[in-house]
């Protein structure tokens, strides 16, 4: 049984689908909103079990891990950036972490994989980015200063308990259920379909960065998580390739020939050489190979929305 905290978000709701074809159950916690998308909702209450889940409370984690007889945790919680005061995000960060670790240690849990994220990774200047980088202190924003602070407390906690922890860096990832339009693939896909003008930030055609499909996001957590023996305790899990956002645009337009877009011409000034993650780690480890590139990954999210219209 997997215990999947942040499990009713876009990324878990698909990693616990993963996580069912590969024959395991999964916990999925929810904190406010609920889903029951169509790929998975057939399986609530068989092999999928909804717990309301405060992570910030010692107790209630605990006694979840205990009642379910959980035997592996995938955490993917995620406050919503600027959606915290800075004291409440770092209370908010600071107990889920604590509180899953303990978790795993009272329970025998062996193994806990905590979703980290590429943003570890801002203060660098070019790429491939890779495990063993020396990340700089500074951090400007709060998922890039979580996510490093994540790493260094679970690696001394497990040090010091003996329990595995394993931290997956996640790339851009973007898919059906994801809904805030961050990332530029769901916003040009979304307008695409609606025969509307993008929401644009003022992104520039040869900039180039690494768009992970969900899917792909998901088969990477699961082989993780359910390794029989993992040499490492930090993974990239991303495209593993750096896609320009003119490639992008064709790749929309290939699916919808009338999508308008325009990009500004050539790099941004910030941009970053061989801006992506190095995946060699993971393939060499878990035998992690991406599935979806963006002309697979744009027609299945087009044909997605198409059949489920938000």
């Amino acid at each position: 049984m997997i215990l999947i905290t942040g499990g009713m978000g876009f990324i878990g709701l698909h990693t616990a689908r993963r996580f069912l074809d590969a024959g395991e159950s999964v916990v999925i916690t929810q904190y406010v909103q609920r889903r029951e998308p169509e790929f998975i909702k057939d399986e609530f209450g068989k092999r999928v079990f909804v717990e309301r889940l405060d992570v910030t409370s010692t107790h209630d984690v605990i006694e979840v891990t205990r009642k379910h007889k959980v035997t592996g945790i995938v955490d993917l919680v995620a406050p919503g950036l600027g959606a915290l005061s800075p004291a409440e995000d770092f209370r908010v960060n600071m107990m889920c972490l604590i509180n899953l670790l303990e978790a795993a240690r009272v329970n025998d849990v062996p193994r806990v994989t905590l979703g980290s994220s590429v943003a570890v990774y801002a203060g660098l200047p070019a790429g491939p980015f890779r495990e063993d980088a020396l990340l700089p202190l500074p951090s400007h924003n709060p998922t890039e200063t979580y996510k490093k602070s994540w790493e260094i407390i679970a690696s001394h906690y497990a040090e010091r308990t003996g329990l595995e922890v394993v931290a997956a860096r996640l790339s851009g990832i973007y898919g059906p259920l994801y809904h805030s339009m961050s990332n530029l693939p769901s916003r040009l896909v979304h307008a695409a379909l609606k025969d509307e003008s993008p929401a644009l930030r003022g992104e520039f055609e040869d900039d180039a960065s690494d768009m992970c499909y969900v899917k792909d996001c998901a088969m990477g957590l699961q082989m993780i998580q359910m390794a029989d023996h993992l040499p490492h305790r930090v993974y990239n899990i991303g495209a593993g390739v750096g896609r320009s956002n003119r490639e992008l645009v064709h790749a929309v337009q290939q699916v919808v020939p009338t999508a308008e877009v325009s990009l500004q011409p050539g790099h941004s000034p910030r941009a970053r050489p061989d801006s992506y993650e190095d995946i060699t780690r993971a393939t060499a480890d878990v035998g992690y190979k991406p599935e979806w590139p963006i002309e697979r990954a744009v027609g299945d999210y087009i044909g997605w929305l198409r059949d489920h219209p938000v």
